[in-house]
């Protein structure tokens, strides 16, 4: 994640994260992409099953259950490893998690082994009934998918009305006091809806915001001709920051991020190198603790049916299957090649990546991506849009 708030409208400083040792366990969540032990944020995808057909779906959800899903008890075991391991936040997602029954019960579990509980929505489930439970068991945040407008995110989500049910949803969680954001898969269908999306946040008073870049994964490998071009993804980083930007200024501030493309990092400190210097000097510090892409490292994902990956994305890749061997001991497992090499994936990049002077703050981008492009996990990511000159 690039916090495109947190240092292109200084509500960060570098001696924020330092005063609490960079320990992920100590870090408010605002702090924790720059947390030093790295200690992984863990997707749970704790179902297949979603009442939606998203054309970009990484999780090919399907409609009806698969049957092979953790069980309660699993889950809860698995929550035991994750809060004994030191995990910070467990990120439940689907599928649709709202459609899993048993989801308030895992989540207030999650929060009771002193964890972070925070779920990635549709939000066309979430009733007032259901909003005030996820608050009374101490769910830290909702975020809910739209990708526009009715119109547009109608016809991403495959079904009509899943516009407005979502903005119910928002209202309430609003309702029920609990933090609820947006999540935007940037494409070529959608990226002119971005500033409707800024619009709102402000009108419904909604405090923050994630931009996803599209990665090649599920239903969304189909989509790489519908991916930004270079030049596209460089304007829609540079709307991004002017319309946050615009809000700060007008004293109306919203947390907004950019995630699964951390060429944004660099991009934003070359930026801010002719606008401030002494801003982008702090900035700099800050992408350094970040480190760019942690697949494997800070972020992994578990599905529904127990395999440990790399991230939510690597789903056709599994390190084990926690049912066998708990998550702690999967995730810490050097003798598996490819968990060893994204620990320590700087040294494995090749091409422009392994020549490139911001390798540390970006951390070679995503490995998913560039294998789905080139078959080769270790190739540029090809939706880097630094150039030549900018890497050099």
């Amino acid at each position: 994640m690039i916090g495109i708030s947190k240092l292109y409208c200084n509500t960060v400083e570098p001696s924020d994260a330092l005063r609490y040792g960079r320990h992920s366990s100590r870090l408010p969540s605002h702090l924790l992409q720059f947390s030093a032990d790295k200690r992984p944020v863990v997707v749970w995808n704790v179902t297949r099953q979603c009442n939606l057909s998203c054309i970009h779906c990484y999780a090919h959800a399907k409609h009806t259950t698969t049957g092979d899903e953790l069980s309660l008890a699993e889950g809860k075991q698995l929550l035991d490893d994750l809060s004994g391991f030191g995990v910070p936040v467990v990120l439940f997602s689907g599928g649709e998690p709202l459609a899993r029954k048993d989801l308030p019960e895992l989540a207030a579990y999650a929060v009771e082994k002193g964890m972070r509980a925070v779920i990635s929505t549709n939000g066309t489930l979430i009733t007032r009934e259901s909003a005030r439970t996820l608050k009374d068991i101490g769910l830290s945040y909702v975020g809910i998918s739209l990708d526009g407008m009715e119109a547009v995110n109608d016809r991403f989500r495959g079904m009509p009305g899943a516009f407005q049910k979502a903005l119910e949803g928002i209202r309430n969680c609003q309702e029920a006091g609990i933090k609820v954001g947006l999540r935007f898969t940037i494409n070529k269908y959608n990226a002119q809806e971005i500033p409707k999306i800024f619009t709102l946040l402000e009108e419904m008073d909604i405090p923050r915001v994630c931009f996803y870049h599209l990665v090649y994964a599920g239903r969304g490998s189909s989509l790489v001709k519908e991916d930004l071009s270079h030049e596209e993804s460089r304007q829609v980083v540079d709307l991004i920051m002017d319309l946050t930007r615009e809000l700060y200024d007008r004293g109306k501030p919203k947390e907004v991020l950019t995630v699964d493309n951390h060429a944004d990092g660099p991009y934003l400190y070359l930026r801010l190198l002719k606008e401030d210097p002494k801003r982008a000097a702090e900035v700099l510090e800050l992408l350094k603790m970040n480190e760019g892409n942690n697949s494997g490292r800070g972020i992994g994902c578990i599905s529904w049916n127990g395999e440990v990956h790399a991230d939510q994305f690597w789903r056709h890749y599994s390190f084990g299957n926690i049912k066998e061997r708990p998550f702690s001991e999967i995730w810490t497992d050097l003798s598996n090649p490819l968990m060893r090499q994204l620990k320590e994936k700087k040294h494995h990049v090749k091409g422009r990546c392994a020549d490139c002077r911001w390798l540390d703050i970006c951390g070679g981008n995503f490995r998913v991506r560039a294998e789905a492009v080139t078959g080769d996990v270790w190739a540029p990511d090809p939706a880097c849009y630094l150039t030549d000159q900018e890497i050099a």
